[in-house]
């Protein structure tokens, strides 16, 4: 039996399950994620496919041979603490199966399936870091020098996972052989529940950044201080989370948001010296993003001078709104019967590498319109549906390259277009003393 998206999905069900939070816990080079790489690995070689490992934890799987101006689609295996089955392994999985569907029609041209590292950032932090790393948008010494929760250092984490942390940085030769780049990703919102269509194309990115805030006070204890003499910079965060909710809610388009909070030392009857939590913050324009952003900077000072704490506010990385290629956009919804175009407020690989290839997505529906969280989902003929388009879309692209060096491929292209218009479609050795997470 052929493979299917979700025969695939249903392979790595077990894999970085987290019993605590619900859903899937799988930070990037842990044990769970390197074991879906492994997964994807062992798949990829199936198929035939030449594979490779980038100087910065890309995976890279070749048919027609490595080369220049390639079609390349992928997507990521790392998840966000908790997070749902498909942000991520769907695009890889839909990727497989796209593959073996132009090996049935006998297409052919150059083409690969990427897999990146870290794209949730939800281990160091920075989203999308193998993609930033890729083409030169962080620089390599800050990413070897960020630090996951355990104080374990990127570089640390890429040397336990066989990557020299010393060849981190940018690659135009990888970046370079990248002709057109297709990501397929679960709808991450309920546009298509909405539309009551299986699949979108992509318009846009928002905006978005992330920020840390570290409130410092005066440690105490608990019972022995009274009210009137505390400098607790957990009641600084507390005013600083409310205000935060307050000035988005003031700014139409505007979302921010304070996921984490980390109190130091976190003991229940201790009063925190510090108190650092991070925030998000997107809007489809860059410079209400960054007003926001000066507001929000704004009450911090006024809440930790209101608690007679401290405040710093530090940038971690931050994308500008992006605008995929209208005609490509324009192109692939017209070979997918007119799909709908949508934008989107997350961030992806795709956005990170917009500015140096020609980009573009595929939404796929998500009946509960839930993303990050366990009850993200995906029906299975959707899954299907998103594979189908994937090839369509990749056949579309590599047999209009064709088109373009070969002038008698220009007829025989709108009947192989007219032809799939009607084609249906239907390890784990990662070592526990490099540390990894569960």
């Amino acid at each position: 039996m052929p493979d299917t998206v979700t025969s695939l999905l249903a392979e790595i069900a077990g894999t970085g399950v987290d019993n605590q939070r619900g859903g899937y816990t799988r930070p990037v080079y842990s044990t769970a994620e390197l074991d879906l790489r492994s997964w994807f690995v062992a798949h990829a070689t199936k198929r035939g496919l030449d594979i490779e490992t980038d100087r910065n934890g890309i995976i890279w799987a070749w048919s027609g041979g490595v080369g220049d101006d390639a079609v390349v689609t992928g997507s990521h295996l790392d998840s966000v603490p908790g997070g749902g089955a498909y942000d991520g392994p769907l695009g890889v999985a839909s990727a497989l199966v796209a593959f073996d569907l132009l090996a049935a029609r006998s297409v052919g041209g150059r083409r690969a399936i990427a897999v990146f590292p870290e794209e949730e950032g939800s281990r160091f932090g920075v989203a999308c870091l193998g993609s930033r790393l890729l083409t030169g948008a962080i620089d390599p010494d800050r990413a070897r020098s960020l630090t996951d929760s355990s104080g374990t250092t990127f570089a640390e984490a890429s040397r336990c996972a066989g990557i020299d942390p010393a060849h981190l940085g940018p690659d135009p030769e990888s970046l370079g052989r990248i002709g057109t780049f297709i990501e397929l990703h679960v709808e991450q919102g309920r546009g298509l529940i909405d539309l009551a269509r299986p699949v979108a194309v992509a318009s846009s990115i928002l905006g978005h950044g992330r920020w840390r805030l570290s409130f410092t006070g005066e440690g105490n204890h608990a019972g022995t201080t009274l009210m009137a003499d505390r400098a607790d910079p957990m009641v600084a965060a507390a005013r600083l989370i409310t205000a935060v909710q307050t000035q988005a809610r003031a700014i139409s388009g505007a979302r921010a948001t304070v996921g984490r909070i980390v109190p130091v030392p976190g003991g229940t009857n201790v009063i925190a010296s510090r108190v650092d939590l991070w925030l998000d913050v997107r809007h489809p324009e860059d410079a209400v993003t960054k007003f926001l952003v000066h507001e929000i900077a704004e009450a911090a000072n006024a809440a930790a001078l209101g608690e007679g704490c401290s405040v710093t506010m530090t940038e971690e990385s931050f994308s500008a709104t992006v605008d995929f290629d209208s005609s490509l956009r324009d192109g692939l919804s017209a070979t997918l019967d007119d799909a709908p175009i949508l934008g989107t407020g997350a961030g992806h690989d795709a956005g990170v590498l917009k500015d140096h290839v020609s980009t573009a997505m595929l939404f796929v529906r998500n009946p509960t319109g839930v993303s990050h969280a366990p009850s993200e989902a995906v029906e299975s003929t959707d899954a299907e549906a998103g594979s189908v388009a994937l090839a369509d879309s990749l056949q579309h692209l590599l047999q209009t390259q064709s088109a373009r060096t070969d002038p008698n491929a220009r007829r025989l292209l709108t009947v192989d277009v007219d032809a799939l218009r009607l084609t249906g479609g239907e390890r784990r050795n990662a070592t526990s003393q490099c540390g990894h997470h569960p």
